[in-house]
């Protein structure tokens, strides 16, 4: 962290600077030169708080620099325009200067600092897991002005940081002008209330933040349910009172301390009427969520009857598993440079280099700590993976800590029941991964693929691996089959694997293997002696 002192006397002497540029503008200059003036202005202004505090080492690295994408590589991205319409503006404020300013107002970004708390020795994971809090803030809408780590074996179980190193985090939240802490943990509702009362902000967790992301990005009925669930999965144990007004108490001299006539009311209070309202809510969403399961199963039945193999991709978020859907299907799914930008499943239908057929589906990307409210809300989308014959597992290959991302999937895949399922390690943007950081990677898994969904590199190798770890029919066919039964020859083409054609007086005669499934059918034609 920097020298916040000195920076502040740095930045102070150019926001002063920049007012008084924008000053000096305003005297003179009429019509158009004025309106241009307050635009300068604004934009000075915006600029410098950006600058503020100087935190660059606090931009996650879980987000690369470009974010920008290619038709020919990603289709077309008409989502967008829509994800980007609800977007907010760095460095605006409520608090305006002069009324020009109003016409530039956009959402305002929260100013928020990131706290956690970190063992002896356990530094580079927790300075990782803030950079990726960071990302996490970023994607759900706020500005990052400032991180704070302590050192020590366990969090207070009070209020999260030590007494000391909380007066200093309200110092520092005054300072800044910051309105929101972020704790890089799942916060206990004492722990959350008893910190607010110290900094004087609102304080909220990692969790919280993962299911606002979750929130902005879900877009289908069954996306929506499950978010909300895990929302009120969240909350219920949270729940806050606000003085008297939510505490009804009734019935008999439960008013209490001789309140005497007038306390007697309906029973509850206001606050077991609002856990009772939630878990109606819950059981109708639990109940709404398994309506969704029979479209999905009739889905999956229609590809199992036409033995079409499944292929789901898994990983980290942001490692890039849209972008590689797009690169082998062109499906034109979403791809953004943020965390999460993916919820709902979306299957696709490829073919390996020798034609056989197979669908290729696009998951939830997983987080360190991802919360189990989500995992459990989940469940029925994370069936794609448990579901399938290959699981390819991609990796950010330029992450600082793929070893942890790798973990970290797997223990996602473990608790869906898909561990004995074929796996294939990509490392994805193998364009910004040098030699040196390559061969580190080879020792992690020496028999992953280097991919870049961005170049192309290596995309062809993923098919062929994809391929090789596909179910192959496994029944030998020898048939004969009339020349007005072409349908059976292109379905033998489609589904099997073709060993010979050979054109006869009586028909075309095939040699292939096939699924079981289709041998049947195929009896009536079968070549006798063969």
């Amino acid at each position: 962290m920097t020298d916040r002192s000195s920076d502040h006397d740095a930045d102070a002497a150019q926001h002063e600077s920049a007012r008084g540029a924008a000053g000096q503008g305003e005297s003179a200059p009429q019509g158009d030169e004025a309106g241009a003036a307050a635009v300068a202005r604004v934009l000075a202004t915006a600029d410098v708080r950006a600058r503020r505090h100087g935190l660059d080492d606090l931009r996650a690295s879980a987000l690369q620099d470009d974010s920008a994408y290619l038709d020919d590589r990603d289709g077309d991205q008409f989502d967008r325009e829509d994800r980007a319409a609800l977007r907010r503006v760095r460095g605006l404020s409520t608090e305006l200067e002069d009324v020009t300013e109003v016409e530039y107002r956009q959402l305002r970004l929260e100013n928020v600092v990131l706290i956690g708390v970190h063992p002896q020795g356990g530094v580079t994971d927790a300075e990782n897991s803030l950079r990726e809090l960071a990302a996490l803030a970023e994607t759900a809408g706020a500005v990052v002005l400032d991180g704070l780590l302590q050192r020590r074996p366990h969090p207070d179980p009070s209020t999260y940081l030590g007494k000391g190193k909380a007066q200093e985090l309200a110092l520092i939240v005054a300072e800044l002008g910051a309105d929101t802490v972020i704790a890089d943990t799942e916060l206990a509702p004492s722990q959350r209330r008893a910190l607010e009362d110290v900094v004087k902000v609102k304080v909220i967790d990692r969790t919280a933040v993962i299911l606002d992301i979750f929130s902005q990005h879900a877009t289908s009925r069954e996306g929506k349910a499950q978010v909300e669930l895990a929302q009120l999965e969240y909350l219920l144990p949270r729940l806050r009172g606000w003085g008297e007004s939510m505490s009804r108490q009734a019935g008999g001299q439960v008013g209490g301390a001789g309140a005497g006539m007038g306390s007697r009311g309906p029973g509850e209070t206001k606050m077991e009427l609002d856990r009772r309202r939630i878990h109606t809510r819950m059981a109708k969403l639990r109940r709404q969520i398994k309506g969704f399961a029979p479209a999905r199963q009739a889905k999956r039945a229609n590809r199992d009857r036409y033995a079409v193999p499944s292929v789901a991709i898994a990983g980290y978020t942001n490692a890039g598993k849209s972008s590689l859907l797009n690169r082998i299907t062109r499906a034109g799914v979403l791809v953004e440079n943020a965390l999460f930008a993916t919820l709902d499943a979306t299957v696709r239908k490829s073919s390996t280099p020798d034609g056989r057929p197979y669908t290729l589906a696009d998951t939830v990307g997983f987080v360190r700590n991802l919360p189990h409210q989500l995992v459990e809300a989940f469940r029925s989308t994370l069936e794609e993976v448990g579901e399938s014959d290959v699981i390819v597992h991609v990796v950010d290959g330029a992450h600082p800590d793929p070893a942890g991302q790798i973990a970290t999937v797997r223990d996602v895949i473990g608790e869906v029941g898909a561990r004995d399922i074929p796996e294939i390690i990509a490392f994805n943007k193998a364009d910004l991964v040098d030699d040196d950081a390559r061969l580190l990677l080879r020792g992690l898994e020496p028999t992953a693929v280097f991919v870049s969904a961005r170049t192309g590199e290596g995309v062809d190798e993923l098919r062929q691996r994809i391929a090789e770890l596909l179910p192959n029919p496994d029944i030998e066919l020898d048939v004969l089959i009339p020349f007005e039964r072409g349908d059976l020859v292109a379905l033998l083409h489609e589904r099997g694997r073709i060993v010979s054609t050979d054109y006869e007086e009586a028909g075309t005669r095939v040699r292939a293997f096939v699924n079981p499934q289709f041998a049947a059918q195929y009896a009536e034609f079968a070549v006798v002696g063969a």
